[in-house]
């Protein structure tokens, strides 16, 4: 039975070991991926890619470069949140095509072309600025497939305790085209949750009116 978004808030939280004898099915990891697919992205530029590991040797040799945490080798899957570099340049044709999506006359979109690139002038300037705006971007989508696992009481960890080179190197990654910004497993806890523990709702909130 799904849950209530407010249930799976309570639910969530970091798993630190997941139960190795129980699997995620492919439709609920559907489920998952579609929200990260269909998050919010700056400009619509969607500059993120998810590679889903099941494979238990590739896992094994990815754990060194994940400070050896467990949750690595023990999770059904384990979702590789990549941030896009090169798809975000004007000059790769791709942020054209995003816009060019909506149906609108040349001129309009040529004006959407050069606001994004005026606008985003510096940022787009070298990869470095590139991954720190897609990057965080990145962690919309993983909100969004935590929560939707949570759903359907599916446990998960966002992990940032990696070699971020290790890592890359592992996958064989083009770090011109995406680098990665989190490690994210999904699968089922062994142990029961610890009391989730939040500030007062009036100390991170205030009202301006």
């Amino acid at each position: 039975m799904e849950k209530t978004f407010m249930e799976a808030m309570d639910f969530r939280h970091a798993c630190k070991i997941f139960d190795e004898t129980k699997k995620v099915s492919d439709e609920d990891m559907h489920f998952i991926l579609e929200a990260g697919r269909k998050s919010p992205s700056s400009f619509g530029m969607e500059a993120w890619k998810f590679l889903v590991i099941t494979n238990e040797e590739l896992k094994a040799k990815l754990k060194p470069f994940c400070w050896d945490q467990a949750q690595i080798t023990t999770c059904s899957h384990l979702v590789i949140v990549l941030a896009g570099i090169e798809g975000v340049k004007p000059e790769s044709g791709i942020p054209e095509k995003r816009f060019a999506r909506r149906e609108m006359p040349k001129e309009k979109l040529d004006f959407y072309l050069d606001l994004y690139a005026g606008h985003l002038k510096e940022t787009l300037s070298n990869d470095k600025n590139i991954y720190s705006w897609t990057a965080r971007q990145t962690f919309i989508a993983l909100g969004n497939m935590m929560t939707a696992g949570a759903i359907r009481g599916i446990d998960s960890c966002p992990i940032e305790g990696f070699d971020k080179e290790g890592v890359e190197g592992v996958l064989g990654l083009d770090t011109s085209k995406f680098q990665l910004t989190c490690v994210l497993p999904f699968g089922y806890r062994i142990n029961e949750q610890s009391t989730q523990q939040r500030e007062k709702f009036e100390d991170i909130v205030e009202f301006i009116k």
